[in-house]
């Protein structure tokens, strides 16, 4: 069981507070950039453990009567399908999905930008859904040169072609479903249209990752750089604020390759730039609520290695590269990480090596170990799956919870109707199966009471899972590392 290395609560205050300053010094009216996921930032919650997924939205609830939201989407990703990888959407039905979410938590939400638009016809359609439940959409348009003839950008022709979106409130928020969707670029065309309309306004950042006030190689900074090694973002010490303070702090290599530019273009709109370096930029409080360093430099080391074991399975399917492979091998290197610290995987190959089969095995809350091996009824997941609830639930290992009456027409309806060669259950199957035992099961349902008790349990397996098994996995919240290998 992971130490608490984060305080949430005072995370909350903190960050609000900090963000309402910045809001005064620019006169009551701000545009916040925020980066990486604003509502499900599972990252942040397993490297800092105490960290709330939805933390960074609650943090906002702190300033719900202050708070805008607008939701940039680049068009082109919405003609070309673009999918979230790790919710497995599209990007614009996550836009519908962040509107019902914040929606759902009071947070206003006044209109959608579609980015580098240009007429596509996906792009129209999904304007007039987003029409049709009350949102206002607005149009930005790919401007020649962007980013650096900053004469040409900060012109009529160029932010002067953007919409201007229309916001009442002090405090905008700027998000989106991913990255490339032209958030910063709506901050910026925004700041152009204030100014020519002569409203005071400021731009700021919220970028969660890399914590400006940790060292660079510490274990929770190259766990971001781990997070991002197939886009080649890498930590750097801020010149900028080290030039203009003589204090190190750390940035990651876009901002600050970025900054002279985001210089030049608000010195045109503003006639100065209000930020002496990329760090100043920033908002970010969250390096000041880490309570516990070591649980953090843990569980941050326990993230990188799960990448590791990520990389080498994509590498394996030919949806990988090899040069990612290399980057989180020097990143193991260091932040001192070895895959003994991974304690399921040892109990998982020997239990493999034991039975010459496909094997898992799970870490639960307390620290115990179980595992799952491959049975002529259920694959290795879902033999872990039911062993873990029976652990959890303190029922005898050797208890059969779903019954024969059950079982025999699934594997009839797999086999002789679907298909499959394979009668073996999958575990979407195994906890139907379960559930409708518990109908008449006092033993099945105090079983399945035990489900959310795996959310943030480590699990490994010796070979790489099924498209269904690792979805459940997922749902489930555990963390899934798989061994490089297909199942014989």
């Amino acid at each position: 069981m992971l130490n608490v290395a984060f305080d949430n609560d005072k995370y909350l205050q903190t960050q609000s507070a900090h963000i309402r300053e910045r809001i005064a010094q620019f006169g009551g009216k701000l545009y916040l950039e925020f980066g990486g996921k604003l509502y499900d930032d599972n990252h942040a919650s397993r490297v800092l453990p105490g960290f709330q997924p939805d933390s960074k939205l609650r943090m906002l609830l702190q300033l719900k009567d202050q708070v805008e939201m607008v939701i940039a989407i680049n068009a082109d990703d919405i003609e070309k399908n673009k999918v979230r990888g790790d919710l497995g959407i599209t990007y614009d039905r996550d836009v519908i999905r962040l509107i019902d979410i914040f929606r759902g938590f009071g947070l206003y939400v006044s209109s959608v930008v579609l980015t580098r638009f240009h007429g596509q016809s996906l792009a129209k359609a999904f304007q007039a859904r987003l029409e049709s439940i009350g949102i206002k959409v607005y149009h930005h348009y790919d401007i020649a040169g962007y980013p650096n003839d900053t004469a040409h950008i900060v012109s009529s022709e160029g932010f002067g072609r953007n919409d201007y979106i229309e916001t009442t409130r002090s405090l905008v928020v700027v998000t989106a479903p991913g990255p490339g969707s032209g958030k910063l670029a709506t901050c910026l065309s925004q700041l152009y249209h204030e100014h020519v309309r002569g409203n005071t306004a400021g731009y700021a950042k919220f970028e969660t990752f890399p914590i400006w006030n940790l060292s660079i190689n510490h274990p929770v900074n190259l766990a971001y750089e781990a997070a991002t090694a197939d886009l080649n973002d890498v930590n750097m010490i801020d010149p900028f604020h080290l030039d203009a303070y003589g204090v190190t702090t750390v940035n990651y290599n876009r901002d600050v390759e970025a900054y002279p530019v985001l210089v030049a273009i608000f010195e045109k709109i503003l006639g100065k730039c209000p930020y002496k370096s990329p760090t100043d930029m920033g908002v970010n409080m969250v390096g000041n609520c880490i309570v516990d360093d070591e649980a953090a430099r843990y569980a941050s080391r326990q993230e990188i290695l799960r990448r590791y074991y990520v990389a080498l399975c994509d590498l394996k399917q030919g949806k990988g590269r090899e040069e990612t492979v290399r980057k989180l091998e020097l990143l193991m290197k260091k932040a001192g990480v070895v895959a003994e610290e991974r304690k399921v995987v040892a109990p998982a190959l020997a239990k493999a090596e034991e039975t010459a089969d496909a094997a898992a095995a799970m870490e639960l809350p307390d620290g115990t170990i179980v595992t799952g091996r491959t049975t002529d009824l259920l694959g290795a997941s879902s033999a872990l799956l039911l062993n873990a609830l029976k652990k959890l639930a303190g029922l005898p290992d050797e208890l059969h919870m779903i019954s024969p009456v059950v079982l025999d027409p699934i594997q009839h309806l797999k086999v002789d109707h679907l298909g499959n060669r394979n009668p073996r259950l999958h575990t979407d199957e195994t906890l139907i199966a379960l559930s409708i035992c518990a109908a008449t099961n006092p033993m099945a349902e105090i079983a399945m009471q035990q489900l959310g008790k795996l959310r943030g349990c480590d699990v490994h397996s010796t070979v790489i899972l099924s498209a269904v098994d690792e979805r459940t996995f997922k749902r489930l919240g555990c963390n899934l590392t798989c061994e490089p290998r297909y199942a014989g």
